[in-house]
Order: structure tokens, then C-alpha cells, then sequence
């Protein structure tokens, strides 16, 4: 059978097509001329041949077999593809690898130049309504941005379930971010999130709130290595801890005091520091080592649980709290007295820090005087003591990692407000705030009793020293002792070692210049 090519694009021809298959023109000389009817052997074998040359394309051999064709007019945008162009926002290109034919069925074919890929067979805009079908959901996620699970942000074309699943949404903490970056991990500054409190903090927290019922006068407790002690005096109560004068059963006197709290409260912290650090022999060691004439670390005389619900620990007379004698005399402490109290407080601090702990809470209440020939200063309450270099290396600083606000609010550092872990220059703040407290009795967040306010003054103080101190004296002269040793501490980095030297050298020489002496008796 002879063929005819395409006068338009060569395409070759059967002879009695009228339209070419490829570019849709008119073929010339074809058009008045009737359609032939061919039988059903020979359409066959015709369909076979235009197969087998073009392509499959059954409706449009269907069309050219049984009627005369006419010219078709350029295909429109169907509804299924004004829904994929509305929708999908994509390049063409990424959209062909679901949809483009075979190089020999698009020959075949007539082109579709409103989308860019042909859908005039049903197969092809079967393809094209189920690629706008399983791609609609993403196009979606790409406008609006995603939810976050856990700070990681998931693209999902059932957002329904998954604001069920998410574990944000019982938190209530849901955050969005662009859905650009699907696998990207965020989160948010802890500083901006609040601390979410877990069923373990919780237990941990009610353990250290115990209630502590006082014990009737004249029960006997015995501590860990079989020594009796006979409660006497119910010297003081709060709370969480009471403190008796005790005396051994066959004794008279009442020369020591036991500190008696909650056994799981927090002075099995202070029990677990005279243990590791504070052994009285090696307060001596560290005494002869640096040829000191004392050290304000109180012995302890023994210690150990009672009952079911009790711990107690033991200590020697070490005469009064530094709070009870300020309310006593109803007066504040001359610059001579603070300075030998800083001195004595300094060293104290100083055997701590070399024993891989910090304090983490001074004050008034936890400083005790004893009355004598030298001035004997204790620094006691070790409840909050922290081990924060353990084997010799320091921790990190991580805000929100402990229970923030954690001490007595006036005086702990900026870390302890912020939930880090207390550090050697923690311990240095707290006496600095001490020791302006003592003097001139008044600190810029002394009537302040919103912890974040108080941390807030603490941090503006904190960047200008001169400020704070003349805020506190007023009108008075400001102190150079008290100025040189403000400066340095609040200059000191986290992890920094202080130069006890240094910081206790400018507290003597003003101390020497006021015709004073650590070694002489508290001028209080």
C-alpha cells in the first residue's frame, strides 16, 4: 500500500488520512473526498500498521475508521488540570516524570500547549487526576508551615491525626516553623519555654518539703557508730529542720546541738558533704598545710537515721548564728567586723572549692560566732552543698537544669536564679551581697519579693558595681575593701578558678587599715 508524508512535518501517512496524526494540520487535496469504507479485514490490518508506526492512540483511530474527521480545535484546560495548576506549586519538569509519554506515542498524539503534557486520552487524565490527587496534600503543607513534634517539624497530609498524635498539643507547647526543611531539628531557648516539672521532680521535690515533727524532750537517738544522745532543749523549728541541744546519756552538760530533719529530705545532702569533704582530719591537714590558726569548718560528732522519717546530725557548741546576734543588738556591723567575717568566711570557701564543692547558700542563719580569744567564725548549713567539679572536672553551664530560685533569695547568685549549677564564683557573690547586707543594710532587691525581679536587679548590678555600691551607701563613702572585692568577683567567669590570695589580700589590707586583725575578736 502506498503512503503519503506530511507536507508540514514529514510525518509519513497512510493514504486515506485527511488530518496528520502528529501536527493536527489539514492534508491538501483530501478534502472533498469521500471517507472510504474499509471492511473489517483491512481495518484491522490498517490499525495494526498505525500501531505499530505511531504508537497506541485507540480513540483516535477509532475516530478515523467509522467517521469523516474534522479539524479539532486547540484543547482547553480541563477541570482536572486547572486543579493540578492551581494547586501544585512546582516546575513543569518535576511534574513530567509522572505523566510523559513515549517518544513514539507522543508522535502519535496531539499536543496539549495550555498544561505542557498531553491528558486527551482517558489514560492520561486518569494519570494527571491521580498525581494532582496524591500531590494536593503537599502543595498544602507548602502554604501553610507545619506543626512541630518535639522541635522537629513533619510534613503530613493528615494533619488531623497527627494534632492527635503529637505530643506538643498535651504539653501545650506548639511552635511552626517553614515547611521547607521537613527534617531540620528545632527548638526553643529553655529561657522562653517553662520548666516542665516530671512525675520524678515532683517525688524529688515533696521528699525535700517534708514537714519535720518536733521530738518529745529527753529521747534518746543513737548515730551510725552506737553513741547515745539525749535531746535536752528544742533550741529552734522550721519546717524542715529542728535543732536540739543534746548531751550523752551520762552526762550534764549540753555541749553539742543536733540539726534533726526528714530523712530523705535535704539534710541527707549536708550529711553526704561531712562525709566526703568535711572529715575533721582533714580540716587539720588542710590547716597545717597552710599554717593557719583556724578554720570555720564544724566538726561533725556524729550522724544517722532515727525512727522511719528522721536523720539527724551532730556538731559541737559552736556558739550563736550571725542572724540571731544582728537581731539582737538591732544594729547593723561596722566595716572592721565584716571585714574580719569575710576573711574567716573567705578561708572557709576556699577549703570547700578545693573539695570539689560550693556552698550555694550564705547567709546570716548559716554563719555562727563563737564568743573567745580569737574570733571563731563557722560557716555551717551545708543542705545545698553541690558537688560541681566531680574528678576534677567542672560542669557545665546549663540554665534550667536545677530547680531555679533554689537558697535564701537575697543573696544567691544569678546561676542559682536561673536553675544552673552553682559554681566558686556563686559562693563569691552570695558573701559580696552579704557583706553590703551587713554594713549598710539595704541591697537594691532587699524589699523585692518576685524572684525574676530580684534576678533581674541582680544581673543590671551585676554589669555596674559602682552603681550598687552607691546605692547601698548612699551618701556614706563607699568602702575601697569592699569595692576592690565586688569588682573582682563579679568579673570572674563560670568556671574560673578565684585567686582566693588576691581576694583575701584586699580584704586585710583594709582591714589593717582600720587597726584591725583577723586574729582578734569580732568587734561586733
Amino acid at each position: 500500500m502506498p503512503f503519503r508524508f506530511c507536507p508540514q512535518c514529514g510525518t509519513k501517512l497512510q493514504p486515506d488520512f485527511r488530518f496528520c496524526p502528529s501536527c493536527g494540520e489539514k492534508l491538501p487535496g483530501a478534502a472533498d473526498e469521500p471517507s472510504p469504507v474499509s471492511s473489517p479485514t483491512s481495518s484491522k490490518d490498517e490499525a495494526s500498521v498505525s500501531e505499530a508506526e505511531t504508537g497506541p492512540s485507540s480513540s483516535f483511530h477509532e475516530s478515523i475508521n467509522t467517521t469523516p474527521v474534522s479539524p479539532r480545535p486547540a484543547l482547553r484546560k480541563g477541570r482536572n488540570s486547572l486543579r493540578l495548576d492551581k494547586a501544585v506549586k512546582f516546575s513543569i519538569e518535576d511534574v513530567r516524570q509522572y505523566t510523559t509519554p513515549s517518544p513514539r506515542a507522543r508522535d502519535a498524539e496531539p499536543k496539549d500547549i495550555g498544561v505542557g503534557y498531553g491528558v486527551s486520552s482517558p489514560e492520561r487524565r486518569t494519570a494527571a487526576t491521580q498525581v494532582s490527587a496524591e500531590l494536593e496534600p503537599t502543595s498544602r503543607s507548602v502554604v501553610k508551615p507545619s506543626r512541630l513534634v518535639r522541635g522537629k517539624s513533619k510534613l503530613s497530609s493528615t494533619p488531623n491525626k497527627e494534632a492527635e498524635d503529637s505530643p506538643s498539643d498535651k504539653t501545650g507547647g506548639v511552635s511552626q516553623t517553614s515547611a521547607v526543611d521537613g527534617s531540620s531539628p528545632m527548638s526553643s531557648p529553655i529561657s522562653k519555654s517553662p520548666v516542665k516539672v516530671t512525675g520524678r521532680n515532683k517525688a524529688k521535690r515533696a521528699k525535700l518539703a517534708f514537714a519535720v515533727e518536733p521530738l518529745q524532750e529527753g529521747e534518746t537517738l543513737t548515730d551510725t557508730t552506737g553513741n547515745k544522745w539525749k535531746l535536752m532543749k528544742l533550741l529552734s523549728q522550721s519546717t524542715s529542720e529542728l535543732l536540739y541541744e543534746v548531751s550523752r546519756p551520762n552526762s550534764k552538760e549540753s555541749d553539742h546541738i543536733l540539726k534533726l530533719g526528714a530523712k530523705d529530705g535535704r539534710i541527707f545532702n549536708e550529711q553526704n558533704f561531712l562525709q566526703r569533704a568535711a572529715k575533721p582530719a582533714s580540716v587539720d591537714k588542710w590547716i597545717k598545710q597552710n599554717k593557719m590558726d583556724f578554720l570555720g569548718i564544724p566538726p561533725c560528732a556524729g550522724f544517722g537515721p532515727h525512727a522511719d522519717s528522721y536523720r539527724f546530725v551532730i556538731f559541737p557548741n559552736i556558739g550563736s548564728s550571725l542572724y540571731s546576734i544582728m537581731e539582737e543588738n538591732d544594729q547593723l556591723l561596722s566595716e572592721k567586723a565584716v571585714l574580719q567575717l569575710a576573711c574567716r568566711l573567705l578561708d572557709a570557701l576556699q577549703f570547700i572549692h578545693s573539695h570539689e564543692y560550693v556552698h550555694a547558700d550564705i547567709n546570716a542563719e548559716n554563719i555562727y560566732i563563737k564568743p573567745g580569744q580569737k574570733s571563731q567564725v563557722y560557716l555551717v548549713g551545708y543542705c545545698h552543698a553541690f558537688r560541681y567539679r566531680p574528678a576534677g572536672q567542672h560542669v557545665e553551664y546549663r540554665e534550667a537544669s536545677r530547680t531555679p530560685h533554689e537558697g535564701t533569695l537575697e543573696f544567691i547568685s544569678l546561676e542559682a536564679h536561673k536553675g544552673a549549677a552553682p559554681s566558686c564564683r556563686s559562693d563569691l557573690q552570695s558573701l559580696g551581697y552579704c557583706m553590703l547586707r551587713w554594713h549598710t543594710g539595704m541591697l537594691p532587691w532587699t524589699e523585692v519579693t518576685q524572684p525574676d525581679k530580684v534576678a533581674t536587679q541582680k544581673q543590671r548590678y551585676k554589669e555596674d558595681v559602682s552603681a550598687l555600691l552607691k546605692y547601698c551607701f548612699g551618701k556614706k563613702k563607699v568602702s575601697c575593701p569592699f569595692q576592690t572585692y565586688l569588682t573582682a568577683v563579679m568579673a570572674l567567669e563560670y568556671s574560673e578558678e578565684p585567686d582566693y590570695s588576691a581576694l583575701k589580700a584586699g580584704l586585710t589590707d583594709g582591714l589593717q587599715q582600720l587597726g584591725g586583725s583577723v586574729e582578734l575578736p569580732l568587734c561586733l
